[in-house]
């Protein structure tokens, strides 16, 4: 297209694109009401989105690909900004004068399909990883504001924390279709708030927060340093959490590492539940990838499943995000997929992985530095307990931390079967549960190694 085109023509194109790529349920529930309004700078494409949660799905879920397709279809980079429709507020049509102005929901359109397209309870995979954070937001999903209130939930980036949200977000609407809920990242309550004082609107903005029913906010960890903003929060928590209203939160970081978080939120943050997310162990990523091509229509051959899984070990997002390639490849090829295709369709995210991966060596060493034993005796035949659990230890994180097999990480360790390793996973699970210093440890040592990463 020529560098004259209008954002009208580049949307135009983008979207037959983008028709083909996605199922008909993602295309129809988070693109087709879409509007072009301006392109910036001559690169920049601002859509105009008809609700928050529209905006955050996009951004969280298909962000790589409407860049690439808007790269394409304009043949230059070009990048996009989303801007919530003004007129965006509660979807129910009788919303009260007082209903939030940024409640983010379901769209109003979407009928039970279209929101099974979404991030939901139903196509979450759980995992060892993740079952706790899983259990916890179904509990609070299924009775908000009664159990584990809040809840916090921190992990990586690209593992889970918003689709967990995501699901929580839609089970409440589906239950009760006159909650007020709103999505938010933490940037907005801060530009939010700020935009209120500049106004002179903060009665307004504190309406808009107090009287929810449900409010989720991702990476809270942003609200760091922000003494007036914490205020503010601490008392919107604070009147939200004693009139028993659902507060839902994630960050990157657990809370007590958050820097510069005020003491009392600290504490409050973990007055309800607390729960970690850590990247998926290859049983989990195979899980994924099936469901993920499953919901597509596409067959997927077991090898090129576990070549997926081995070679992509840190983000959900990217096991994600290979499944759209391969959807796309196979709808204009028609062709049967061969590992050589895959590979270098899947080039860029594999080689960013890679660059990324730990070595059980690596998680070997860390480990016996931490328990103060020998590297040798990672390999050795020795059971003693203060030898044997430390192995077993860098034998769970090496399921958790690498995209090895079980056999591959077995025969790291002296030559043992896949059965010790599953062995040892579990062990190192159950002790976990029942042994906070065994947890903390774990934690510990996995945010070490996720850091050298």
């Amino acid at each position: 297209m020529s560098p004259s085109v209008n954002p009208a023509s580049l949307w135009e194109v983008t979207k037959s694109e983008l028709r083909s790529l996605l199922n008909k349920s993602d295309f129809e529930t988070w693109f087709s009401n879409l509007q072009p309004l301006e392109i910036l700078d001559g690169n920049v494409l601002v859509l105009e989105v008809p609700s928050v949660l529209n905006e955050a799905w996009i951004t969280g879920n298909f962000a790589e690909m409407l860049r690439k397709q808007l790269t394409l279809s304009a043949g230059r980079n070009m990048d996009y900004r989303l801007k919530v429709s003004a007129g965006a507020r509660d979807l129910r049509a009788s919303a009260p004068a007082s209903a939030p102005v940024r409640t983010s929901r379901v769209p109003a359109a979407a009928t039970a399909p279209a929101i099974k397209a979404g991030n939901t309870f139903v196509n979450f995979i759980v995992g060892p990883e993740n079952e706790m954070a899983h259990g916890a937001a179904l509990a609070v999903a299924k009775d908000p504001g009664h159990v584990y209130n809040p809840l916090f939930i921190h992990g990586p980036t690209g593992l889970g924390k918003t689709h967990l949200m995501h699901a929580i977000a839609h089970s409440v609407y589906a239950a009760n279709p006159q909650a007020r809920i709103a999505y938010i990242s933490s940037e907005t309550f801060t530009n939010d708030f700020i935009g209120a004082l500049q106004s002179g609107s903060i009665s307004a903005f504190r309406r808009r927060y107090r009287e929810l029913d449900l409010l989720l906010i991702d990476d809270i960890q942003f609200l760091a340093g922000k003494d007036s903003t914490q205020e503010e929060f601490f008392h919107t928590f604070n009147e939200l959490h004693n009139n028993h209203k659902q507060v839902v939160l994630t960050s990157d970081r657990p809370v007590s590492e958050i820097a510069k978080l005020e003491e009392r939120l600290v504490s409050r943050f973990q007055w309800g539940m607390v729960a970690s997310i850590s990247a998926p162990g290859l049983e989990t990523r195979i899980a994924i990838l099936r469901q993920k091509a499953a919901s597509r229509g596409l067959d997927l051959p077991p090898q090129v499943a576990e070549f997926i899984a081995q070679r992509i070990a840190r983000n959900v997002r990217h096991l994600e995000g290979s499944i759209t390639r391969i959807a796309g490849l196979t709808g204009i090829s028609r062709k049967p997929l061969d590992l050589a295709q895959v590979e270098k369709l899947l080039h860029d995210i594999l080689v960013e992985e890679a660059s990324h991966t730990l070595t059980v060596e690596v998680i070997q060493r860390k480990v016996a530095e931490h328990y103060r034993i020998q590297m040798s005796d990672m390999t050795s035949k020795r059971r003693m307990q203060n030898i044997a659990f430390p192995r077993q230890i860098a034998m769970y994180l090496a399921t958790q931390l690498t995209g090895m097999s079980l056999v591959a990480i077995g025969q790291s360790f002296g030559g043992r079967d896949h059965g010790t390793v599953i062995h040892a996973r579990k062990t190192v699970s159950n002790q976990m549960e029942v042994d906070l210093n065994v947890r903390r440890s774990v934690d510990y040592l996995r945010d070490q190694l996720s850091m050298n990463r």
